[in-house]
């Protein structure tokens, strides 16, 4: 039996997924990021593996992805997050043909193929509009939990309108509202549509097919995803390992190499058996 690994590491969580060679996903780890990536890395990986009943020598084949994959210093090589996302998907979600990726730093639109290859693509890294730092600083601000955001904001039935994505000025908008009276659930609602508002413009740059995916850690916000539905006006597919499946996508391209260096070796061998005939 042979087992492959992918190391996915956030800006905010670090995760890990052990694939065996028939596909088949036996162990997975979530740890927090911090500020020491690479012992983040090797942790979730350790973790996974010890979930998986293996050794880490017995993992034949490590690919990470993520902010910080060059910090993987065990892997043997690195592949881009939206690579990744869109293969992860596909394998959960076989019809896949859209990807909505929104992470702690940054969110991300992907056109998918009928393979599970990126076809195009759209990035938001240059702010925290539609990702999780956003909504964290929300929560900050309304002194509320950030896993509570999502939950009291589907109680919301007047929301608020929010005039900015910006991080810096939505506070003062939050304050604003919440010194008017404004109920908690009526505010989140409206930073949740808002936020989903600027994801779905974004995501219109790239073709938006049926089926659509959404992937990273923000969806585990039940709140945002009913956000981005409203909005965009359409099912969202959630996988409860959707916060894996940038890992998920790197494990099965790590079984990908070690299939080709398998054959390689294989084909080498064979020709050596010729020549010596």
């Amino acid at each position: 039996m042979r087992f492959a690994a992918g190391v996915d590491v956030g800006s905010t969580q670090s995760k890990a997924v052990v694939v065996e060679e028939s596909r088949g996903i036996i162990g997975r780890a979530l740890v927090d990021t911090g500020a020491n990536v690479t012992r983040a890395a090797e942790n979730a990986f350790h973790l996974a593996c010890r979930q998986s009943g293996i050794s880490p020598h017995d993992v034949g084949y490590v690919v990470g992805t993520g902010y910080g994959r060059y910090k993987i210093t065990f892997g043997n090589t690195q592949m881009t997050e939206i690579s990744c996302h869109a293969r992860g998907a596909h394998y959960v979600f076989p019809n896949t043909r859209t990807v909505i990726d929104m992470g702690g730093q940054d969110s991300k639109a992907i056109s998918v193929g009928a393979d599970g290859e990126v076809l195009d693509f759209v990035m938001n890294d240059k702010c925290a509009a539609g990702t999780g730092r956003f909504l964290s600083n929300a929560a900050d601000v309304m002194g509320i939990g950030l896993d509570e955001v999502g939950p009291i904001s589907l109680q919301g039935t007047r929301p608020v309108k929010i005039a900015t994505v910006c991080t810096v000025f939505v506070e003062s908008d939050i304050l604003s509202y919440l010194s008017m009276g404004k109920k908690p659930e009526d505010i989140l609602r409206g930073v949740h549509l808002a936020i989903a508002k600027r994801t779905i413009s974004l995501a219109r740059r790239v073709d938006i097919e049926p089926e659509i995916t959404m992937t990273g850690g923000v969806a585990r916000n039940s709140g945002m995803v009913c956000a981005l539905e409203e909005v965009l006006g359409a099912h969202l597919q959630v996988s409860p390992d959707a916060h894996f499946m940038g890992a998920i996508g790197a494990a099965l391209f790590a079984l990908d190499k070690m299939d080709q260096s398998f054959e390689s070796a294989v084909w080498r061998t064979s020709l050596c058996d010729t020549l010596q005939e």
